[in-house]
């Protein structure tokens, strides 16, 4: 860093402490996300992230709802947990000093991406960066933070060897995994929720697709609107209430809220990697859009999947089957 300037100096210790600051859990990282886009509506991805962090924060929350705690041992619901957790801190860790240094440059008006090797972000999405201070790509941008972010958590949390043992290769992971349970979900304050299921989740190629696909439902001129309200109106909690409250028909299926239910987790930070330099970037995965194979709008399909985990609890509770781990 010598050969920085004082002001230079002072701007990555004060990114650092703000990225630190907002990467304290789901909530903070989705709020940051959200206040971000904000004030940098050029930048999609930031919005992007919000709602699929939004997600992360159900998908956490569900763990100890009405349902999987009555399906799944406490210690798989915990690696569970960790998963999520995991993956959302090191995207947000990544991700977050890219996102205020370009803000620092639109406040300078003079590109300031050299500071970017000095929070081991990928050759990769530096590159990019500096092709969207000339060109202003939105969509290009946000495909290749897409694309990024999700090389990001590969290797230590989708490759991790524990994790692949204990969470990915468990017979539950996989058994949700071919039912589509998991579903990224764009809801809507008149009850109606769109999105993508996600089927193959360690895919690094589907992960993208999906991030594609998602962004192609999230930025769609006339749902767009109806989003950006549902996140402007509803308070993230991590609760499925979080939009089940603006539904016509209710689900019956209760979870908690993040805050309430999960301590404040401890991560430890191994220098990274670049990515790029182990994995070439083909160039399907920077095509954007993608087609839809399959319908968007997913309310009917929301209540039809809820009913059958309930139908599942009961067929549990009736056989008095052990829980799954």
């Amino acid at each position: 860093m010598n050969d920085l300037t004082i002001q230079e100096q002072n701007l990555i210790r004060q990114i650092r402490f703000e990225t630190d600051k907002r990467n304290m859990d789901n909530i903070s990282r989705t709020n940051a996300y959200f206040s971000y886009f904000k004030n940098n509506r050029d930048i999609l991805w930031a919005f992007l992230a919000s709602m699929v962090s939004r997600n992360g924060g159900w998908n956490m929350c569900d763990l100890e709802g009405s349902i999987f705690r009555e399906l799944l041992a406490p210690e798989y619901r915990k690696q569970l947990f960790l998963v999520f957790e995991r993956a959302n801190w090191l995207i947000f860790h990544d991700v977050y000093p890219q996102l205020l240094i370009y803000q620092y440059s639109r406040e300078m008006n003079r590109p300031m991406f050299h500071l970017l090797p000095y929070f081991h972000v990928s050759s990769f999405i530096q590159k990019e960066w500096y092709k969207y201070w000339k060109e202003k790509d939105r969509f290009r941008l946000m495909t290749a933070l897409i694309i990024n972010e999700q090389n990001v958590i590969q290797t230590p949390v989708i490759d991790h060897p524990l994790l692949k043992k204990r969470v990915f290769r468990s017979l539950m992971f996989q058994f949700q995994d071919w039912l589509h349970f998991s579903c990224v979900l764009f809801p809507t304050t008149g009850g109606e929720v769109y999105g993508a299921s996600v089927n193959g989740f360690r895919s690094l190629y589907k992960r993208i697709n999906l991030g594609k696909r998602l962004a192609n439902i999230l930025f769609h001129p006339r749902l767009f609107p109806h989003f950006f309200e549902f996140a402007e109106k509803t308070s993230h909690t991590g609760s499925r209430n979080d939009y089940e409250q603006y539904f016509k028909v209710k689900t019956g299926i209760k979870t908690p809220i993040l805050r309430m239910t999960y301590p404040i987790i401890e991560h430890q930070q191994n220098i990274s990697n670049d990515w790029s330099k182990k994995r070439k970037v083909p160039s399907i995965w920077m095509k954007y859009p993608v087609k839809h194979r399959n319908p968007i709008h997913l309310t009917d399909w929301y209540i039809e999947k809820s009913n059958q985990l309930m139908l599942l609890l009961s067929f549990h509770k009736v056989f008095h089957l052990k829980k799954w781990e």
